[in-house]
């Protein structure tokens, strides 16, 4: 019971930051073609994160994506600033991402055992 509140809490969490980059996505949109793409996948995987509160066991597998997307993005920008291509500035996005990531895949769902499988 508790864990379920911990991971609807999370998922609310990061649905709304997921959304609220809807907006830097629209200031940097002529700066730098790339972010407003990127940012446009964080948004929709906010909204349907936010959708998944209502039900997180029967959306165990888009937790357990964003989960391990937040952790591959962590990973990636970690590198960025160890090899100087981001400024260290950016640490704490990666720090932000790795937390959630880690955190999504902790709290998800057990897998059911025992349901009927598609052939």
């Amino acid at each position: 019971m508790i864990r379920e509140r911990a991971l609807k809490v999370v998922l609310v969490i990061a649905g709304l930051l997921f959304v609220a980059l809807l907006y830097p996505g629209v200031m940097f949109f002529k700066r730098d073609p790339g972010v407003p793409m990127l940012m446009s996948l964080y948004v929709t995987l906010g909204v349907v994160l936010l959708l998944a509160v209502r039900n997180p066991a029967a959306h165990r597998s888009l937790i357990t994506y964003a989960g391990w997307a937040n952790v591959a993005h962590a990973t990636v920008m970690a590198v960025q600033v160890a090899t100087h291509m981001i400024e260290s500035m950016e640490l704490i996005g990666v720090a932000g991402f790795g937390i959630l990531g880690i955190a999504l895949i902790a709290l998800a769902p057990a897998k059911q055992l025992g349901g009927s499988r598609s052939a």
